[in-house]
């Protein structure tokens, strides 16, 4: 199959053609993002490899279908930037990557945790210009205390175990419980009992209606008083305006976001010379308080191998059968 990859970066581009060793399918690479002013490029594609900030609305679909696209697959788990009621209804297959590499973003949310509890960012500055003074960078131990992790898949499991080996109390929010996180110690509650119990509160759920702003004013204002928050999990489950409130008040007592609600026109492109229009994200940007990266908490070699064989599987799956390896569809959404 001819398929046309955007939001491409040269190691997507590396890792799909390692890969794809058989050489099956054609891929043309395209830097740009896919929305209603890309879509013709996808002239010729059979399929399209997408990632998590192209815009898959009804309307890119519509003009994937009228060029002939049968099948979208993701490089990604998450599936919240796509129509799935318009694919089905246009006969456009939808194929994820369910997992790819859960130790990856577990592992830097950890990174994420200690960066903000033991200031290493501001103490790296500070040492970069000759000042070895501590004030103002005083942490706490991570033994004993407690972290709420909302979400407990594969990810939440894999960063319940490595809190677990810190000798942390684990409190877990999930619809349904996992028996691995059980098994570490780790007590589901309601959420607004864990947000009130919990020095550390780590989000790693989807992004769905219902988790949408699931961290709004209301459940920050529920948080015990001077709480760390990561999100690494999709940017809409925080709502950003809210925290930086709750960072003003004390409420909030550090923040760490892998992940932002508007991050779409904000990441994985190089800014640096140019001005941000994003107010919101740029009062987070002058907080010491606060930690902000660009989405790379899935970023290692094995995470990106993993991402090309499952996109390849999908490709081949479809090839053969008309449904790719891991399909999502409209169902997923309800």
């Amino acid at each position: 199959m001819r398929v046309a990859v955007y939001s491409t970066r040269p190691y997507d581009r590396d890792a799909i053609e390692r890969a794809s060793t058989q050489r099956r399918h054609t891929f043309v690479y395209l830097e740009a993002r896919l929305d209603t002013t890309t879509v013709a490029t996808a002239t010729g594609a059979d399929a399209v490899c997408a990632f998590v900030n192209d815009h898959l609305d009804a309307e890119v679909l519509r003009g994937l279908q009228r060029l002939g696209v049968r099948l979208l697959v993701l490089r990604c788990a998450g599936f919240n930037h796509v129509d799935l009621a318009a694919a089905a209804a246009l006969g456009i297959a939808v194929g994820r990557v369910p997992e790819y590499s859960p130790y990856a973003v577990a592992e830097y949310t950890a990174a994420l945790v200690l960066t903000l509890n033991r200031k290493i960012h501001r103490a790296h500055a500070r040492v970069r210009e000759g000042n070895f003074a501590l004030d103002g960078l005083l942490g706490f131990d991570l033994h004993g205390r407690t972290v709420g992790v909302v979400g407990t898949g594969k990810i939440g499991e894999c960063f319940c175990r490595i809190m677990a080996g810190f000798g942390c109390h684990l409190l877990a929010f999930d619809p349904r419980p996992n028996p691995a996180c059980e098994a570490l110690g780790a007590r589901y509650v309601p959420l607004p009992e864990l947000l009130a119990a919990s020095d550390i509160v780590s989000l790693h759920c989807p992004l769905t209606p219902q988790t949408r702003h699931l961290i709004d004013a209301a459940a920050l204002a529920g948080m015990k008083h001077g709480a760390m928050l990561i999100n690494t999990s999709r940017g809409a489950v925080l709502d950003a305006r809210a925290a930086i409130d709750a960072l003003k008040s004390g409420t909030l007592g550090s923040l760490g976001l892998d992940v932002y609600e508007e991050e779409g026109d904000l990441f994985f492109r190089d800014l640096s010379a140019e001005v941000i229009h994003d107010d919101v994200f740029a009062r987070l940007l002058t907080m010491p308080n606060v930690v902000v990266t660009g989405h790379q908490a899935f970023f290692t070699e094995d995470a990106l191998a993993a991402i090309a064989g499952v996109t390849l599987a999908n490709l081949d799956a479809f090839e053969a059968t008309g449904t790719p390896a891991h399909p999502v569809s409209v169902e997923r959404i309800v």
